[in-house]
């Protein structure tokens, strides 16, 4: 069973930046790609978004060769990965209070070299809890 922890999150000011850092454990496979995705606010206390609901942030390839970004965090935010580690990193920089979310680490192992980067909840095979983001104005 792969689990993923995500870290780095908490209350920030607009135009601030916070580095999110998500490390795997357990048989990830030896190639697997990774993405962020978040849960804005507005449910429910308690509820949780299924994850082919939750909003696409960011993705990188296997070997950290490609990466795409959602518009809303083009330009703002960089995901990176250091497979030793086994870890992915989301650098967001230029904060606004629409970043606000939770935001969940993804993984998808066993892929091939020629998989391309998913925008899709369900594509992934295991999520960490979520760390959450606060932007104030």
């Amino acid at each position: 069973q792969v689990q993923l922890v995500e870290s780095g999150g908490g209350p920030v000011q607009a135009g601030g930046s916070l580095n999110l850092s998500c490390v795997a454990s357990g048989p990830t496979s030896e190639i697997y790609a990774m993405a962020w995705f978040r849960q804005a606010p507005g449910k429910e206390p308690g509820f949780v978004t299924p994850e082919r609901e939750r909003e696409f942030v960011a993705g990188i390839n296997w070997s950290g060769s490609s990466s795409d970004y959602a518009d809303s965090v083009q330009g703002r935010f960089t995901i990176s990965r250091d497979d030793a580690e086994k870890m992915a990193f989301l650098q967001m920089n230029s904060l606004k209070p629409e970043d606000t979310a939770i935001y969940y680490c993804a993984i998808k192992i066993g892929v091939t070299t020629l998989w391309g980067i998913s925008r899709l909840g369900d594509e992934y095979d295991y999520w960490g809890r979520g760390t959450q983001i606060t932007v104030s104005p």
